[in-house]
């Protein structure tokens, strides 16, 4: 976190106190993150990432945390783990009600901004997630499976709205043994229920981009970020000592850069399967987004490219209209 710093008298406005938070969601490459840079700016905030990779220290390009548009925005949530953890959604949800209330203590609006659809959602509907410990036998069970075969025992938990638990066999043998510890332990499991949590008085903004311009910026912003440095950071990481699946694990521009790095694929390979990937986890990003929705949780849609004056105005309105609710 950056460190601490004075925010005038004048920013510090009422409507800060009477909301927990402002969200800004959206997919990737939508520019989250100078909206909610502008809204903490506008409402002397703070910024709570909510991007699950974004959490881990040297993971900087690949996850796109552009550091340099917070200014002078305390921020939270970003690099706080090291590379090669594996940050859960228990870990998230601790870290992110000890920043909500440090916040609120100091008076000051929770911006919460990622793309993480599962860590905004339970962040904001007050859920908390008991720790659940590792079960060795469990795991050394379903070590030999493959993910088809595990795909289809962690349906017989419960539904999958999402394939996030399932896009690789690590995550979908945790995936499990979460649902078997919570089933063996139901007193635990009701925490993580909706009906059992107090949410959060929230505002949650999507910044709205048509499909083709989406697709289009994913492009530019990879071929930026390679012209940046992220096959070296790359490089870097494995050189720390962080282990090649460990990477992988993570998804993206760290699994496809990896795999191309040690030699497991061309560069063109690595480049297209990449864009293919990213493309492919901003339509889950949406899906997960429009599964909000349909959850309960409001999302007022703002285009991706409204005048910036225009933004801070609609935005104020917003938040004069959740007041007033």
């Amino acid at each position: 976190m950056v460190p601490e710093h004075d925010i005038g008298q004048g920013q510090q406005e009422s409507q800060s106190m009477e909301l927990d938070a402002v969200a800004v969601v959206g997919p990737t490459a939508s520019g989250k993150t100078r909206r909610a840079v502008a809204i903490a700016r506008m409402s002397g905030g703070e910024i709570i990432s909510a991007d699950s990779r974004q959490l881990y220290k040297g993971m900087t390009i690949g996850t796109g945390k552009d550091l340099c548009e917070y200014g002078d925005i305390p921020y939270h949530l970003i690099d706080i783990a090291e590379a090669g953890e594996k940050f859960n959604l228990h870990r998230y949800l601790a870290a992110f009600r000890t920043a909500l209330d440090q916040i609120k203590h100091r008076g000051k609006l929770a911006v919460v901004c990622g793309g993480t659809g599962m860590y905004v959602e339970n962040a904001l509907n007050g859920i908390r997630m008991p720790e659940v410990p590792e079960n060795r036998l469990l795991r050394d069970s379903l070590a030999t499976k493959n993910i088809i075969e595990l795909e289809s025992i962690l349906r017989t938990y419960k539904q999958l709205h999402n394939k996030t638990d399932v896009d690789n066999c690590k995550r979908a043998i945790r995936a499990i043994e979460i649902e078997e510890y919570y089933r063996n332990h139901p007193e635990e499991a009701a925490l993580t229920r909706k009906a059992e949590a107090k949410p959060l008085n929230s505002l949650v903004i999507g910044i709205d981009i048509p499909r083709e311009e989406r697709r289009q910026r994913i492009t530019q912003r990879l071929e930026a970020r390679i012209n940046e440095g992220m096959i070296e950071e790359v490089k870097g990481l494995l050189d720390r000592g962080i282990s090649a699946d460990d990477l992988i694990y993570y998804g993206l521009e760290y699994k496809f850069v990896t795999l191309y790095v040690t030699g497991k694929s061309t560069y063109k390979e690595m480049f297209t399967n990449l864009e293919t990937a990213i493309h492919q986890f901003a339509k889950r990003q949406m899906t997960w987004f429009r599964g909000m929705e349909k959850r309960g949780i409001k999302i007022n849609w703002i285009p991706w490219d409204m005048a910036d004056d225009e933004f801070e105005s609609e935005v104020r309105k917003l938040m004069e209209q959740s007041r007033e609710q």
